[in-house]
């Protein structure tokens, strides 16, 4: 059974709404348990558009980059890494990280290699958009702020590095959010043909295996991205001021080869580095995620997702799924911010909970 939020979204917190919690007693598997209110009900009633910039951005050498971030919430405070996808960037999260930070907790909120002003730290390291490698980051900057394990929550490439450590290195992750469930995949998987809809949805992975794509994405990248928002949320009707404020990240040197060969890799076009083989072996073997998890999908998501069904099983221990109505579509934190908000503090407390009974 899935939990399904109804509500007026537009009319009530801007594009976001409240959820029904899933705290104290847990899910096992694909079963869900009976969930609390109470963890996340004091979530404060933002003005919608009131938050429409992180202020300063921080910089730190981590890994094989120096990653931009954005930090809010007091310095020791649980700490929560939100993860953003393409081709989106921090601002997915701008209403997210104040709800957080009011209740506690130390918010990150990083820029993805190829985005805003994260840069790599040689121009001898191959632009690699592999997952496992983008997922890599992730670690390496936890390492960097000396952060032992975290809340990882993200959507599109966001969702799928959260999933991939949460899979590959649990100890690291507290619990998890992702939007569209379990996204960890491999080339070979790719090469299974899907019926005709199925691989009209992914029309743009398909143009950017072609020259003549990845020199349109690098010439209209403002136009293409804006276009990728609007038919992966459909019924978002997002102004030019707030695009134009995640768009700012595409500028980035690196941003359209990162792109290009994330999306070559995952079709076989394009090789990877040796380094991520070990890596990349072990995913392919879809490892499940035994770590506290609530999945979210909005109603109106227009890029391709998997349905829950699909997934379930992949998360072995405490799980919940939630539908969140109202015309949610693909970037659902920005699109749904007290929703993602209250996910987060909710799969936080089910952590900490007691282990879910049998059902």
């Amino acid at each position: 059974m899935s939990e399904q939020i109804n509500h007026e979204r537009r009319n009530f917190f801007g594009m976001a709404a409240m959820t029904i919690a899933a705290t104290q007693l847990g899910i096992t598997a694909a079963a869900v348990a009976q969930t609390s209110n109470e963890p996340a009900k004091h979530l404060p009633a933002i003005k919608p558009g009131a938050n429409s910039s992180f202020g300063s951005i921080k910089q730190i050498d981590a890994g094989l980059l120096n990653v931009g971030y954005a930090e809010a919430g007091p310095a020791g405070g649980a700490p929560v890494l939100l993860l953003h996808g393409w081709p989106y960037d921090i601002h997915s999260f701008v209403e997210v990280a104040p709800q957080l930070a009011s209740a506690g907790y130390r918010v990150l909120v990083p820029y993805v290699r190829g985005y805003g002003s994260t840069r790599f730290l040689s121009n001898e390291t191959m632009r690699n958009g592999q997952p496992s490698a983008v997922a890599k980051d992730v670690v390496a900057l936890m390492d960097a702020l000396k952060i032992e394990k975290a809340v990882l929550a993200g959507f599109d490439w966001g969702a799928r590095s959260a999933d991939i450590i949460a899979a590959l290195w649990p100890e690291r992750c507290q619990g998890l959010v992702s939007v569209s469930g379990y996204l960890i995949g491999n080339p070979k998987a790719e090469e299974m043909p899907l019926p005709p809809k199925a691989e009209l949805d992914w029309w743009y992975q398909f143009y950017f295996a072609t020259e003549r794509g990845r020199a349109g994405y690098e010439k209209y990248t403002h136009d293409f991205a804006k276009l990728i928002w609007q038919l992966a949320s459909p019924k978002w009707h997002f102004d030019d001021a707030t695009f134009d404020r995640s768009a700012a990240a595409f500028s980035n040197p690196d941003h359209v080869r990162i792109s290009i060969h994330n999306y070559r890799w995952r079709l076989g076009l394009a090789d990877g580095e040796r380094q991520y083989d070990a890596i990349e072996e072990r995913l392919a073997t879809a490892p499940v995620i035994g770590v506290p998890t609530l999945t979210l999908e909005g109603d109106a998501n227009g890029a391709p997702h998997p349905d829950p069904s699909a997934y379930a099983k992949k998360f072995t221990g405490k799980y919940g799924h939630r539908l969140i109505r109202g015309g949610i579509g693909h970037n659902l934190p920005q699109e749904a911010p007290r929703d993602f908000a209250k996910a987060v503090i909710d799969v936080a407390h089910m952590a900490e909970g007691p282990a879910p009974a049998q059902r």
